[in-house]
């Protein structure tokens, strides 16, 4: 089997943002929705998935925002955005409750640990493949040898999967380590600060030299001096930045045990029949003449 999940508010924000400003004559924004279900269709022609699960954001805080008050704090408040990106995700979960493929959305969590989760629970299951379709680099934590991620680093049509190999080659530390460089760095969108004064170079190396957030604490107390990639300034910093690098570890780490129980059994790709009914239903006649003309060959 191979399950495809798509991070439905970062798909959705690359269509919105990509499309011109396309509204219906009651004023809603359309353009997220049809570029939502054309990326959508690529993604099936693509990589010809078995299972599909689509994730959104709930609009309700989620344990972060509790843990860290200025969680997100300094995202961008733009009220138009806003409505019409909620908007179009209950006009999808309208579309794909149409198509019978689930919808996963819980109240105080993000999509990114909802992702997780079913992540986690489906590789349990042998032979399970797991591709995200995601622009979110986040995600990257989640990569091991049953799960990739399919996203794009130029534009909106360069995908490509990402794998170990893929991540390392990127960042130069391996999936695993993803939240021990954020718990460093910190997160400008996330608003989270991490460590301050230890720049993404110097996190890069610090993780290549000792592996992992408390690695690196751990050897700041050796004796009689720490090593000397530790001496001096970065020492100082690192012991001064200690509880909000711890803060930014937790902040970044993906909950891959939230409380629900995935039935991939549920999540079956629909038919090609059965999506150019929806499709024709809601006037999108340009993808399904893409339908017509695939569907020769197979793909769904």
């Amino acid at each position: 089997m191979k399950l495809l999940i798509l991070d439905g508010n970062s798909v959705l924000h690359r269509a919105y943002y990509a499309l011109p400003d396309w509204r219906n004559r009651s004023g809603e924004a359309t353009a997220g929705v049809y570029g939502f279900l054309s990326i959508l269709l690529k993604t099936i022609e693509d990589l010809k998935p078995t299972h599909l699960a689509i994730v959104f954001d709930h609009p309700s805080p989620t344990f972060r925002n509790l843990m860290y008050v200025g969680y997100q704090a300094n995202r961008e408040k733009d009220r138009q955005i806003s409505e019409d990106i909620w908007s179009m995700i209950e006009k999808l979960k309208q579309v794909f409750q149409l198509l019978s493929v689930p919808v996963f959305q819980l109240e105080g969590f993000e999509a990114d640990d909802i992702i997780g989760t079913i992540g986690t629970q489906a590789q349990r299951l042998k032979g399970t493949e797991v591709i995200i379709i995601t622009g979110d680099r986040d995600l990257m934590q989640l990569v091991n040898e049953n799960v990739n991620l399919y996203m794009s680093f130029k534009g909106i049509s360069d995908m490509t999967i990402v794998d170990s190999d893929k991540v390392k080659e990127r960042l130069g530390i391996l999936p695993s380590q993803v939240i021990d460089y954020k718990a460093l760095v910190g997160d400008s969108s996330d608003n989270y600060p991490g460590v301050p004064g230890i720049g993404s170079v110097g996190a890069i190396k610090l993780i290549q030299e000792y592996g992992t957030f408390e690695k690196i604490y751990e050897s700041l107390s050796i004796t009689p001096q720490p090593p000397l990639n530790l001496r001096g300034g970065v020492n100082s910093k690192l012991i001064d930045g200690y509880e909000s690098g711890e803060l930014s570890k937790r902040l970044a780490t993906i909950k891959c045990d939230v409380p629900f129980t995935f039935d991939i059994e549920k999540c079956s790709v629909p038919s090609t029949q059965k999506i150019t009914e929806v499709l024709l239903d809601l006037g999108y006649k340009s993808l399904i003449k893409r339908i017509e003309v695939k569907s020769q060959d197979m793909l769904f």
